[in-house]
């Protein structure tokens, strides 16, 4: 039976520019599958998927994404651009030595699992986004749209 209570102990990776808090569990050499958490959630929501992956034969990489847990956060909201969020999983693939990955987005995490597939579209094998679905750029601003 595998045990999907147990979280490994993070680590923190530098990527990016910044520091990422990490959970990393299975296969180094397996397929890479990266668990991006939604709002205001952190790796941890994706506990009980973590140890049945790594069990399948991923590496599952699972970081709190800038500004959660004991990952860099800024005040500049810029900081915080589907620019530097998907350059952020870029900067894990990198660091980790992984070509392309999996991308499972959950909530924002989905947006961000979106935006690194538009961006980077020769990083990423396949991407799953639970709960929130694609949305194109519009000639709205999204934060306007919203608060209209």
């Amino acid at each position: 039976m595998i045990d999907t209570h147990t979280v490994p102990t993070p680590t923190i990776v530098h990527v990016n520019g910044i520091d990422l808090e990490v959970v990393e569990a299975g296969d180094p050499a397996g397929e890479p599958v990266v668990l991006l958490h939604g709002w205001p959630e952190h790796a941890f929501s994706w506990r009980h998927q973590i140890a049945p992956l790594a069990a399948a034969g991923h590496h599952v990489i699972v970081p709190n994404q800038r500004g959660y847990g004991r990952s860099s956060s800024t005040a500049e909201v810029t900081d915080y651009a589907l620019s530097h969020l998907s350059g952020d999983v870029v900067g894990l693939l990198d660091h980790y030595g992984h070509d392309d990955a999996v991308l499972v987005g959950h909530d924002w995490g989905a947006n961000v699992a979106w935006g690194t597939t538009l961006l980077h579209p020769e990083r990423i094998i396949r991407v799953a986004a639970l709960s929130l679905p694609y949305q194109p750029r519009g000639d709205v601003p999204w934060i306007e749209w919203m608060e209209a």
